[in-house]
């Protein structure tokens, strides 16, 4: 898995877990309900998508991130594609959130 950024790899991880919902109900979902200890959203989803999980996440103080295109999001967890995911596992999203701060500055985006 050379290349690979570590924190697209843990995400696989916690999706085999079953600690991951996936697409854009089921992680709004997640939010609304307390679940979500960290959303991914794909940084070339719609700017009103972008906007809706930026204002959900920061009313229910979830860190959202924007880091791959939807492509990379989806195969990261074995799907063809997803906008949005939220982790739900507290232990996975801060091995994600270590791994992401531990990966070149600038190209990942958080929103905490």
């Amino acid at each position: 898995m050379a290349g690979v950024p570590k924190y697209l790899s843990s995400l696989g991880l916690a999706e085999k877990a079953g600690r991951v919902m996936s697409g854009e109900l089921m992680t709004e979902k997640a939010v609304r309900s307390g679940k979500a200890k960290l959303v991914f959203v794909a940084s070339d989803s719609s700017d009103n998508t972008k906007k809706k999980f930026t204002n959900l996440c920061d009313h229910y103080k979830v860190p959202v991130y924007f880091p791959d295109t939807k492509d990379v999001i989806g195969h990261a967890i074995g799907k063809e594609f997803r906008a949005s995911l939220a982790v739900i596992d507290d232990r996975f999203a801060e091995l994600i959130v270590r791994n992401i701060n531990g990966e070149a500055k600038g190209s990942i985006g958080g929103n905490s």
